[in-house]
């Protein structure tokens, strides 16, 4: 490795900012701590985003829970998938040895054993956290049908049910509304509602029918329905601290689109939500995407341009977003580019793909006196070649850095523990309990009775025809022909209610 003299110098003037900062570690020459000149992120440039990235067992999770710390003790809230459970010990204070305090000792850190405040959370109650859902209505049909693995036609048609629906007041709860609404919709009764925007083929609708019921037998439906989650929930401090919400995903594996897409949800609800409020001294809240490769693998260009557009906007409203994944070459370049801040954990070289990816990656580093090339295959655990968005907003120089250890508990919390937390949290009576109140498949149901019995009075009140021979056979309307016609369930379609308003995503905007 080849090192100019004044590389400390170099790393000690490059990240002295003015304002306050997040400590990542302290500046390596030869193997040696360099504890006066300190690595570190101005607070103040969180909100530009980042990317942690490395090998599997390379150290990732610690640098996320070490950055979640140092935000929450800033008063900054952190949002963080947990996806093994390996974060919920930051909950609890960490464990001393002498092993962790000499190390702590070389690289200028003062350690504390300290826990701080967090919320555990389980998409659709699987798992030990509060439950975490959206609603069909909510997620939008482009999410949908990224999860759904839907193509452009398919996406096309799940969008024009979407319309329909809410044009229509049929708000879409859970899985079961959105059947019932694409069930009536190729049925003889509906099949002419949207004959004027083209139509859905009998031939789409059971694709989607056929991919909803594939969805559901994975255990789909505990995520979709009410009550709904409030994005607002995860903007807490406690006591100064911010609070850290982690959400819990289970069996990862069985269900990877529906994981990284339901984040994605979060962030644009998030990005809706929120008021613009430009350049500030540390973000609101802090939100750590990992396993991000599961988000871009296999996604449209629309998809991604609406990624982009998300990272890029969602900044003004206080939000910074850092995804987590193996390598910068899992992240589309759209988004790759507008992430300030770089945390690149030791990479492999095993494969013809493990050099391409190091290729990448070093490729997307500022000029440095390090052969990257070399140095990201020797790092160690718990090292990182790292380069930040100074306080003017140009990288600072690439520094190979030992990172600083968290100070809460490096091992998951005990399930005692988790229960406690989970039992005591004022979200637990929020979102606990499900609610099933009227909604699409409701509404449907109770128009085709009223509208029958309707049409069944009306056809008693008609007087008697007065016999005539040889009359030519009339047809005979069929019942659902005459709910249709009918009084009632025209009255239904008229006072169904204004069409929402969908933002990035085709998500619905909340209104509050």
């Amino acid at each position: 490795m080849a090192e100019t003299p004044d590389v400390v110098e170099t790393v000690k003037q490059g990240y002295a900012f003015e304002g306050p900062a997040i400590e990542l570690g302290a500046l390596l020459v030869d193997g040696t701590p360099k504890p006066e000149a300190a690595v570190r992120i101005p607070l103040s440039m969180v909100n530009r985003h980042g990317l942690v990235a490395g090998a599997t067992g390379t150290g990732k999770t610690k640098t996320l829970q070490l950055m979640a710390e140092q935000l929450s003790a800033a008063g900054v809230a952190v949002f963080a998938a947990d996806i093994k459970g390996d974060l919920s010990g930051v909950s609890q204070p960490g464990q001393s040895s002498d092993k962790l305090l000499d190390r702590t000792k070389t690289i200028g850190q003062e350690w504390t054993a300290t826990g701080f405040p967090t919320e555990f959370y389980a998409l659709g109650g699987q798992g030990t956290g509060i439950p975490v859902r959206a609603t069909i209505t909510s997620f939008g049909p482009v999410l949908l049908s990224k999860v759904l693995g839907l193509n452009d036609v398919q996406e096309s048609s799940l969008g024009l049910i979407f319309h329909y629906a809410d044009k229509q007041g049929l708000t879409l709860l859970d899985l079961k509304d959105l059947r019932a609404v694409i069930t009536h919709l190729t049925s003889d009764e509906g099949k002419d509602d949207l004959k004027e925007l083209g139509g859905l083929s009998a031939a789409t609708a059971g694709v989607i029918l056929r991919s909803l019921i594939g969805f559901a037998d994975q255990g789909a439906e505990a995520f979709f329905g009410e009550p709904e989650f409030d994005t607002a929930d995860l903007m807490q401090a406690r006591d100064g601290k911010g609070v850290i919400s982690l959400l819990e995903l289970p069996n990862l594996q069985d269900r990877p689109a529906l994981f990284s897409t339901f984040l994605m949800w979060l962030l644009a609800d998030l990005f809706h939500d929120l008021p613009e409020v430009g350049d500030v001294d540390k973000p609101k809240l802090v939100f750590f995407f990992d396993e991000a490769h599961l988000l871009f693998a296999d996604a449209s260009k629309a998809f991604l341009s609406s990624i982009a557009q998300t990272v890029r906007l969602i900044r003004s409203k206080g939000v910074g977003v850092f995804f987590v994944t193996q390598t910068p070459k899992d992240v589309p370049d759209d988004v790759l580019a507008q992430l300030g801040s770089r945390v690149q954990h030791q990479l492999r070289a095993h494969t013809p793909n493990d050099a391409k990816a190091l290729k990448a990656t070093v490729s997307t580093f500022p000029t440095s006196t390090y052969d990257l090339a070399e140095v990201l295959t020797q790092l160690g655990i718990g090292e990182a070649i790292v380069t930040v968005m100074n306080e003017k907003g140009a990288p600072t120089p690439v520094a190979w850095t030992r990172l600083r250890a968290p100070q809460s508990l490096m091992a998951p919390a005990t399930a005692e523990q988790l229960t406690s937390a989970v039992q005591a949290s004022q979200f637990n009576a929020k979102y606990s309990q499900v609610i099933d109140r009227e909604s699409a498949y409701e509404k449907l149901a109770a128009a085709v009775q009223a509208g029958a019995a309707q049409a069944e009075a009306e056809k008693q009140d008609e007087p008697a025809p007065e016999p005539k021979a040889q009359r030519p056979q009339k047809h005979e309307k069929s019942v659902v022909e005459q709910v249709v016609g009918s009084s009632a369930f025209k009255q239904f379609a008229r006072s169904a209610g204004r069409e929402i308003v969908r933002g990035l995503f085709g998500a619905a905007r909340r209104k509050r």
